[in-house]
């Protein structure tokens, strides 16, 4: 599989791919979160290079995403400075996508395909 994790980032407010955000991925390992990799969304709001490295495999991940540094890219307030998005791989084998619907005062995920 080339890509096994994949996200997509939505502005629900504009209508349009939230584009510029930046994301963080971690795994936990021995108790703590470790940084995996980044990138930054791209005008579709999705990423155009993979954030998974050598470490992908069965566990723990956190992506977070950096909402408060868009939403001021946008000129606009936002209650949720970052989301963070806590998930389980069980089947590393598996496709995960992990999309963000996000507004300056809510968001919402769940696990695509």
């Amino acid at each position: 599989m080339s890509n096994p994790l994949t996200t997509h980032v939505l502005n629900t407010a504009t209508g349009t791919p939230a584009a510029g955000l930046q994301i963080l991925l971690e795994k936990m390992m021995e108790g703590s979160f470790q940084r995996v990799s980044s990138g930054i969304t791209n005008d579709d709001g999705r990423l155009s290079e993979s954030l998974v490295g050598d470490l992908w495999g069965s566990g723990v991940y956190r992506m977070r995403f950096e909402t408060g540094a868009y939403f001021a890219a946008q000129k606009e307030a936002c209650f949720y400075p970052h989301v963070e998005v806590v998930f389980e791989v069980s089947k590393p084998d598996e496709h995960h996508h992990v999309p963000l619907l996000l507004s300056p005062f809510g968001y919402s995920t769940y696990r695509g395909s």
